[in-house]
């Protein structure tokens, strides 16, 4: 399946009747709060399936993925996950693999948040995202706000930072 720019995989609270193998693109996960405050918190990348909170059991998704651009997905019947889960053991190691990959990610994101200064962290999630956008730029990816939110730091505070890049 192919999503484009801002179309939506999956959405929060849906039952997750798929999964997804993510085979190209970017996607970013947010979050609606009971508050109405919508956070980023998550970023997927090829070679990942999801959603991750339903590798082993289903559970509805918790939160809404969007494409960042063109991206491929593999759709993935969960009845089908689930019945070759049981039925075939290896497979449990190979969910333990895609999910220590993305606790990896976690910690080199938790990383990212503690270098010293905000533009070092902006550094570093602009060249991490070089690794997989293609050429686009952060900017055309990513709001002002969801930069922010990704490393620690206000709109505002994007805002000078990207200034002082040009």
């Amino acid at each position: 399946m192919i999503l484009h720019k801002g179309e939506a995989l999956f959405r929060q609270g849906d039952s997750c009747d798929y999964l997804y193998r993510v085979k190209s693109g970017l996607f970013k996960v947010t979050r609606l709060h009971e508050n109405g405050n919508m956070v980023l918190f998550n970023l997927l990348y090829p070679g990942e399936t999801v959603p991750h909170h339903s590798l082993i059991s289903p559970k509805e998704a918790h939160g809404t993925a969007v494409a960042m651009m063109k991206s491929e997905v593999e759709v993935i019947p969960a009845a089908e996950w689930y019945r070759e889960l049981r039925e075939n053991p290896g497979k449990v190691m190979e969910i333990a693999l895609l999910l220590q990959e993305k606790v990896r990610f976690m910690q080199t994101r938790v990383d990212h948040l503690t270098v010293g200064s905000p533009a070092e962290r902006m550094d570093l999630l602009t060249r991490w995202m070089n690794e997989y956008a293609h050429g686009a730029q952060l900017t055309d990816l990513l709001t002002q706000e969801e930069i922010g939110q990704l490393i620690g730091v206000r709109r505002e505070t994007v805002n000078r930072l990207l200034r002082n890049q040009d």
